[in-house]
């Protein structure tokens, strides 16, 4: 039925391979429907281009929002298929990935053959050509940028991979839908609506001077990724797409960049299905439809806007975390200030009480150390818990902002319990597993 009534709700949690033409589509492709004798389903793009589909230059699969299809499942696979993913335009050799996981090259092998079906070295090639696919379509980078952005060494690599796999060359993709886009900008599929304004409204309110910048349609922000600057912005581009411009150096970040900002701004969350929850646990509960959570660029960022933020007005948090930014960040460094930045500044002149100062420090030292803070791995809360100062409500909203957990209810936020209590009853327990976007539906309020 999701295919037959081509259900946005289901784009991007599975495929669908033509048989009579050898090409795969998403369930939402205007295409004319084939008959289900003549279609076969894949849980992953990844999938069908293993069995010889093509994706389809309708549709456009290698578009698709991303799919939880693997959320749960063995741990290991999901780093290494990070890992190969972040790594995807200078590819890792099986030996080093299987070195940095610790675990046999035979080992992963089984592990991709048991949850995609292919090797990792298919698996990275297939992500490096539909990565390549996207910016055919959705950028105006030449080729030669296309193929190393990908992580092909040469264009006569790129093009023969990609004749390969997908039957026609990389120029007949570009000619056959242009892109018409802005100069260094790539369009980036939503899942779903996106209240864009509300979210502006969000940074608006929360903006570190000479870091970010919001205007009326476009947020922001100076990153440091991989000791290289890195400038990006942000903004609409229609109903079920945003448009990223970017400034970088490095083709090679360009991935990166995009799986973060995906990430930050929760762009593949399937927020009709959210709401949809919400509203059955309490018609008010959802103020405003398209209501996403708005990340932070990293877990460390997100814990130092908690503490500052601890018992204060949202605008006395500000200033203070300006402040802070000031007197810890070098005038050359661009982007949010390390943790071995903050551990070592001075910060006896703001004007806060000496016990919230220590926990700063305190955490600075704790994520010099600890790779979660940092690289967005799996947060050890009872280590957090142990750093005087740092309570349930601090780590739940690292975990909202920073790592984008979905089921975080802030329920000590004085906000929070104000707008429970006028909605009330209500079953809390119910919430789950979308806390945090009922949070920020009660913030909004």
């Amino acid at each position: 039925m999701a295919r037959l009534s081509r259900d946005v709700r289901f784009d991007g949690q599975f495929f669908i391979g033509v048989k009579t033409t050898g090409i795969f589509c998403r369930p939402i492709c205007p295409a004319r429907l084939p008959k289900e004798e003549n279609v076969e389903y894949f849980a992953s793009r990844m999938q069908a281009v293993q069995q010889g589909y093509r994706p389809c230059l309708r549709c456009r699969p290698d578009s698709a929002p991303q799919s939880w299809a693997w959320k749960g499942v063995e741990t290991t696979f999901i780093r290494a298929r990070n890992l190969l993913e972040d790594s995807l335009a200078e590819p890792l050799s099986i030996a080093s990935l299987a070195d940095r996981l610790g675990v046999s090259e035979r080992y992963l092998r089984q592990l991709f053959a048991k949850y995609l079906g292919v090797s990792p070295k298919q698996y990275q090639l297939y992500q490096q050509l539909l990565f390549a696919k996207q910016l055919l379509h959705d950028s105006d980078m030449s080729m030669t940028d296309i193929a190393f952005a990908a992580g092909f060494n040469s264009v006569r690599r790129f093009n023969d991979a990609f004749k390969q796999h997908f039957r026609l060359p990389p120029t007949a993709v570009r000619k056959a839908q242009p892109a018409s886009l802005p100069e260094h900008s790539v369009r980036i599929a939503v899942r779903g609506h996106i209240d864009w304004p509300h979210q502006l409204n969000f940074y608006r309110l929360r903006a570190i001077t000479g870091i970010e910048q919001v205007d009326d349609v476009s947020y922001s922000r100076s990153v440091e990724m991989e000791g290289e600057p890195v400038w990006f912005a942000l903004q609409q581009h229609s109903e079920h797409a945003m448009l990223l411009r970017y400034r970088l150096n490095n083709p090679a970040l360009l991935y990166r960049l995009l799986q973060q900002v995906r990430r930050v701004f929760d762009l593949d969350t399937h927020i009709d299905g959210v709401e949809q929850h919400l509203r059955s646990v309490h018609p008010q509960l959802v103020h405003r439809s398209g209501i996403r959570i708005p990340g932070v660029w990293s877990p460390w960022e997100a814990g130092i806007r908690a503490i500052l933020g601890q018992q204060i007005s949202l605008t006395a948090a500000v200033n203070l975390l300006n402040q802070w930014v000031q007197l810890v960040k070098p005038e050359q460094w661009v982007g949010f200030p390390t943790p071995e930045q903050a551990a070592q500044a001075d910060i006896s002149a703001l004007k806060m009480p000496q016990q919230r100062k220590q926990t700063l420090k305190l955490f600075a030292e704790y994520c010099c150390h600890a790779k979660p803070l940092q690289e967005n791995e799996p947060l050890q809360e009872n280590e957090l818990l142990q750093i005087n100062g740092i309570g349930p409500w601090t780590v739940n909203y690292i975990k909202m902002r920073g790592w984008l957990q979905p089921d975080c209810l802030l329920q000590g936020d004085l906000v929070v319990k104000k707008q429970l209590e006028k909605i009330a009853p209500i079953n809390l327990d119910r919430i789950s597993p979308w806390g945090s976007y009922a949070t920020l539906q009660l913030w909004s309020r």
